[in-house]
């Protein structure tokens, strides 16, 4: 070729080819070697453990690994010094591939990179490349370690093998996946913005004509948008005042991987990220998007991968708090025992010692929500007594701390980095009972155990974000499936004593329950920047009207209504109103019928006794407790003028010593009407009552005249025709304050305690006005509803 024709050739490389030779040498990377180093990990844990790791190493047949460096890396070439130079290209243009995974390619065949005499032929497009299924070409995802699955090779002729997943510009380590029956599942480690992920696909099964491991790669595209805007969950190890701070685990484990608090920071980080990544695809599932909630992060030696441990690589990853109890490790395993096999007055102490630990350990101040999950180091497995110390699974809290905590008796089993994954839920060693605890005798082997670990732990999160227990997913024991949503093929189980799965496709997998994805798609910790706004006011307020009608009515929409025919201590039946995309235009109010609520029911429930829990888009709840009463005439009265009143739902409980019902009928629905001109609250640190005052000078009592002497007036401008509005509330089991709303926009100081109860703005329906006020009151008010008429 003419030495002009050459440097044209040159000139003409492929933009991708040009940008990867020069990142390649910028970075200073010069050697083959160094670039795809696939240096085996270090001694895993258990025999079984490593021989399965070594299983999955990447493949190694090429004549060189320099070779197979420069033969399926784009843009390099060596000239038999070891100097890189970009190949020579065909003058023609290359064929673009239609594809939204980027690019497919096989790299098998191709002419020697050192002869550059011969042009380079553009490589052909291969359908044994990778493709990616669950995630498309373009997306925005907002966690670092994102779930992908799909297929290599063809369906029809299925085909075992290894996916290699080179990261974007080579800032998390390769890491290689099993490919079975044509199918992969894989983690994938993500930089803040755009990702440039390529894809390899090799098989012992495959080979061309001079015996070299055909490699076939394919690229995508992810776009990782970190989230700051929204609370993070927190992550935290609890640990007795004196503790020894280790976890159990048999011999082996202890000298190959250590049951140090370090190696159970590294654990207790990955499982975390497994939470997160299984979350996110849920709600993609489910049609929500790719939305979770988010870690707390800081700048510290990476972890998930093994390589990032050895080196000292530092990295933005989960923070893990580590809480050091007031209390000993005597005292806590000895809490534990009383708590388990004592009296129902210990039940619980474990949850407060942990609530108690981390609430001064942050602080929270008045409307500073923390979420936390916790785990106890020191839960140590008591053969002689047959159980685990140190140790409770539970989950909830209050208004400040929302907390879920659980043990560390099944640490041993969980992965530590990212490479782990895998081999951790394909280990088939016997859990060995002399050493670790077999969990409800569900954890007889390595695998089950990280399932029980790691799912039980999810399940107690999901009910620190608000999930009760469901009639199916994490939140009714699905966990004990978890591993089918990282792996394509499951071991032998002790469990069920049978063989596993061939082939774990998505309807085999764990799942969070339909209506666990609905509680988090409207909690805040899953909220993202593009959300639209909320009315700051969650409550909803359901109204009885005429003929038996029910008005349900939230500022920030209504997402959706749980059913529960008497009998059913699960929710197996609900009615969705949530617009997935944008809750802002869900329903403000609703219309029901007790006829169109039951024929929700199959026909052997439509009877029974009927309770309902309805939730806004803003994330507030309310239940009745019996539908048909709440329609039935119970709820109407007659009012003095004639006109037909209704009762609203009731806010507090209703249940103090000496609660008696009391209600008052406004002025303006009495005969003669009398024009309201003020109201005078009284009140302490709750709400004791409440006096309506006319302009004739009588006045209306509903409740008690106590707390601070002549409590709080609020005057009304009747000459501007200023009227009652509605109330806003602070309540829960009682009513704690309440602030008064009127036609012209003013609202009143938070009469009682502002920062008590939850908030809940009673105004009457379209259509309708305030003719009174009904509840109860014992030592102060317990109990607050509206009668409202047309």
């Amino acid at each position: 070729m003419p030495s002009f024709m050459k440097d044209l050739s040159i000139r003409r490389r492929s933009r991708h080819s040009f940008k990867t030779a020069e990142t390649r040498t910028s970075s200073g990377n010069t050697s083959g070697t160094e670039a795809t180093s696939d240096d085996p990990p270090p001694s895993k844990s258990t025999s079984t453990l490593g021989s399965i790791f070594d299983r999955q190493s990447p493949p190694t047949t090429l004549s060189s690994q320099k070779s197979r460096s420069s033969s399926y890396l784009p843009g390099l070439n060596s000239n038999g010094n070891g100097n890189k130079t970009p190949p020579p290209v065909p003058l023609g243009s290359r064929p673009r591939v239609p594809s939204t995974q980027g690019g497919r390619y096989s790299l098998v065949g191709m002419p020697s990179q050192s002869n550059e005499s011969a042009p380079r032929q553009a490589p052909a497009t291969s359908p044994l490349s990778p493709r990616v299924t669950s995630v498309s070409d373009g997306s925005w995802v907002h966690q670092k370690v994102l779930l992908i699955s799909g297929e290599c090779a063809d369906l029809q002729r299925p085909i075992d093998g290894t996916m290699t997943v080179y990261h974007h510009q080579e800032t998390f380590p390769p890491t290689h996946w099993p490919v079975c029956d044509s199918h992969f599942k894989a983690l994938v480690y993500l930089q803040p913005g755009p990702n440039r992920l390529r894809f390899d696909f090799t098989s012992p099964k495959l080979s061309s004509s001079n015996g070299q491991m055909q490699v076939h790669s394919s690229w995508m595209n992810i776009n990782f948008l970190p989230l700051i805007s929204s609370p993070p969950l927190q992550l935290c190890i609890l640990i007795a005042r004196d503790s020894p701070e280790t976890f159990d685990a048999v011999p082996e484990r202890i000298r190959k991987e250590g049951n140090g608090l370090e190696t159970a920071i590294r654990k207790f980080r990955m499982a975390a990220y497994l939470w997160q990544a299984f979350t996110a695809e849920q709600m993609h599932r489910n049609g929500f998007g790719r939305r979770c909630y988010r870690y707390e992060e800081e700048w510290q030696p990476g972890s998930l991968s093994w390589k990032d441990v050895e080196s000292g690589h530092m990295r933005n990853e989960a923070k893990i708090h580590v809480i050091r109890l007031k209390q000993t490790l005597k005292e806590v395993r000895d809490l534990d025992l009383a708590q388990q096999y004592g009296p129902a007055n210990k039940k619980g102490d474990l949850f407060g010692i942990a609530s108690d630990a981390v609430r001064a350990y942050f602080g929270p101040r008045p409307g500073q929500r923390q979420y936390v999950s916790c785990m106890f180091l020191d839960a140590h497995w008591d053969k002689k007594v047959g159980t685990v110390r140190a140790h409770a699974a539970l989950g909830g809290g209050d208004d400040s701390i929302k907390l879920a905590i659980f043990g560390s008796h099944c640490l041993q089993s969980y992965p530590s980095h990212v490479e782990e994954v895998v081999p951790a839920f394909t280990d088939c060693t016997r859990t060995d009972t002399d050493y670790v605890a077999n969990d409800c005798n569900e954890g007889g082997s390595n695998w089950e155990a990280a399932n029980i670990g790691i799912g039980a732990h999810l399940h107690e999160t999901g009910h620190l974000l608000g999930c009760p227990h469901q009639e199916s997913g994490v939140m009714l024991r699905d966990y004990v499936r978890l591993n089918r949503t990282f792996t394509c093929r499951e071991p032998y189980s002790t469990r069920t004593k049978l063989q596993g799965l061939r082939l774990c496709e998505p309807k085999d997998e764990c799942a969070w329950h339909r209506l666990d994805t609905l509680r988090f798609r409207v909690h805040p910790c899953f909220q993202l920047p593009t959300d639209q706004p909320m009315n700051p006011d969650p409550s909803l307020q359901v109204w009885t009207v005429d003929n038996g009608t029910v008005l349900i009515t939230a500022a920030t929409g209504v997402a959706w209504i749980e059913l529960f025919p008497e009998g059913d201590d699960e929710c197996h039946h609900w009615i969705e109103y949530l617009d997935a995309t944008n809750p802002s235009i869900s329903p403000r109010q609703i219309t029901l019928t007790e006829q169109t609520i039951r024929e929700k029911l199959p026909e052997n429930k439509r009877k029974r006794k009927l309770k309902l829990k309805v939730f806004s888009c803003g994330g507030g709840e309310h239940e009745v407790d019996d539908f048909s009463r709440l329609a039935s005439k119970e709820g109407k009265i007659k009012l003095p003028d004639g006109r037909a009143g209704f009762r609203s739902s009731k806010l507090g409980f209703s249940q103090m010593d000496g609660s008696q019902p009391t209600q008052v009928v406004l002025g303006s629905c009495q005969k003669p009407g009398r024009l309201l001109l003020s109201i005078r609250v009284y009140h302490g640190q709750s709400l004791d009552g409440m006096e309506f005052f006319y302009e004739d000078g009588g006045s209306d009592l509903f409740g008690k005249r106590g707390g601070s002497p002549g409590g709080s007036e609020f005057v009304l401008d009747t000459r501007r025709g200023e009227m009652l509005l509605g109330f806003y509330l602070r309540a829960g089991v009682w009513v704690d304050g309440v602030q008064i709303l009127t036609s012209t926009g003013r609202r009143s100081a938070v009469f009682g305690n502002a920062m008590g109860g939850s908030g809940h703005t009673l105004i009457p329906p379209r259509g309708y006005s305030i003719a009174g006020v009904y509840g109860s009151s014992g030592p102060w008010v317990d109990g607050f509803g509206l009668i409202i008429t047309r």
